[in-house]
């Protein structure tokens, strides 16, 4: 890899090779989802707190001041909705060239393994990874899950295998049983998804078992913007990816932040 892409590539994974991204993205197809109304209202009191911030070009401009120094994960595959029949109908909807304008760190496209248009998710990823390569942009690859898919170490050590033979720099997945199996086979950091909001210290849970069996952090949205207590609960996964925090102890941080913030 070039220097440029290696230091861009650094500044989300952290020296400890860990990290947190928080993912503000989900609107690119849902919608104003739960939480993220106001985007600007939720992201604010959480950037300092995140490693990187994976969002759509369309928030980053409306949503984020621009003398913010957290890298940028930009989505750049869209073009359906949660109204769609097929998830997985996806293209490249946003230009490397306009990626390097926006000054971002990394861009990230969802493979849809196993779905209808599998052929065309896995080749836009190919060309994308063509385009980081030319201008030093690394490229995520998120292993999407069709509505037909089992999210078991099988399928997504295929996905995420894949990825990194198509030339992904990292991958975002899902965390599963033998999960270290999925790791072991995919020759680029994995970051996994928080998935939907599940209680708190389940969440922490999720993050702990991910980063214990291999994972390179997590990749979590709704499960802190939609907690209770955003700032508490980020606070709380960076303990465990960080700080390697037991479950146990960022839940106490969790609570007693929250104790802390509603006096």
């Amino acid at each position: 890899m070039c220097w440029g892409l290696d230091n861009r590539l650094n500044r989300i994974i952290k020296q400890d090779n860990r990290t947190v991204m928080l993912a503000v993205d989900h609107g690119y197809f849902l919608g104003p989802t739960t939480g993220l109304e106001v985007p600007k209202k939720t992201i604010e009191p959480l950037l300092p707190y995140a490693d990187s911030l994976m969002l759509t070009r369309g928030i980053l401009r409306t949503s984020v001041d621009s003398d913010t120094s957290v890298p940028i994960v930009l989505r750049v595959s869209g073009g359906n909705s949660i109204l769609s029949k097929e998830l997985s109908d996806e293209d490249i909807t946003v230009s490397m060239e306009e990626a390097i304008r926006l000054n971002v760190s990394a861009v990230a496209l969802s493979i849809y393994v196993g779905s209808e248009y599998e052929h065309r998710t896995i080749v836009n990823l190919s060309k994308l990874v063509d385009e980081g390569e030319k201008y030093g942009i690394p490229v995520l690859a998120v292993t999407a899950v069709g509505r037909e898919m089992i999210r078991d170490a099988k399928y997504l050590g295929l996905c995420c295998r894949i990825a990194a033979e198509m030339g992904a720099h990292f991958v975002k997945t899902y965390y599963c049983e033998d999960f270290e199996k999925v790791v072991k086979n995919c020759p680029v950091p994995v970051v996994i998804a928080g998935g939907k909001k599940t209680p708190e210290k389940d969440a922490l849970n999720l993050a702990f078992d991910a980063v214990s069996h291999g994972a390179t952090g997590v990749d979590m949205g709704r499960n802190i913007f939609q907690s209770e207590n955003p700032v508490a609960m980020i606070k709380a996964v960076r303990a465990i990816v960080h700080e390697n925090a037991s479950v146990d102890d960022a839940y106490k941080l969790f609570k007693g932040l929250e104790k802390e913030q509603n006096k």
